[in-house]
């Protein structure tokens, strides 16, 4: 299935629209959420084949997500909370997606039910 606006248009109406305007998010978040998603274009890229402006909504699926959030942990060794940070961006990418896109929105809820992964809490000094 062919969306009416591709994965770049989200992309961009997602920092400009929805974290920029709409939440007002600080620098830090929005840069944390630019790194997660030059990270994902670069893994795709190696992965699918596809240049960033070829991607589809329909290629990152909750199968292609898990594989990138496991590439993090064992290619670029991420812990367990960096990788969920990743996760989060990726969540609220497609919460965005699922409002601006509803025929994506069973895509988009597999993938805002993708579990965090647990870590051990350490005590701070």
């Amino acid at each position: 299935m062919k969306s009416t606006a591709e994965f770049p248009q989200l992309l961009a109406g997602f920092f400009t629209a929805r974290l920029m305007q709409q939440r007002q998010a600080s620098p830090h978040t929005i840069a944390s959420y630019r790194d997660t998603f030059r990270l994902l274009v670069q893994y795709a890229l190696r992965e699918l084949r596809k240049a960033p402006a070829a991607l589809d909504i329909g290629d990152l699926d909750t199968d292609f997500l898990g594989a990138f959030l496991t590439h993090l942990e064992t290619e670029r060794g991420n812990g367990a909370r960096s990788r969920n940070t990743r996760l989060a961006a990726i969540r609220s990418f497609f919460g965005y997606v699922a409002v601006q896109e509803p025929q994506h929105a069973a895509q988009a809820q597999r993938v805002l039910a993708m579990p965090a992964k647990r870590y051990i809490r350490r005590p701070v000094d």
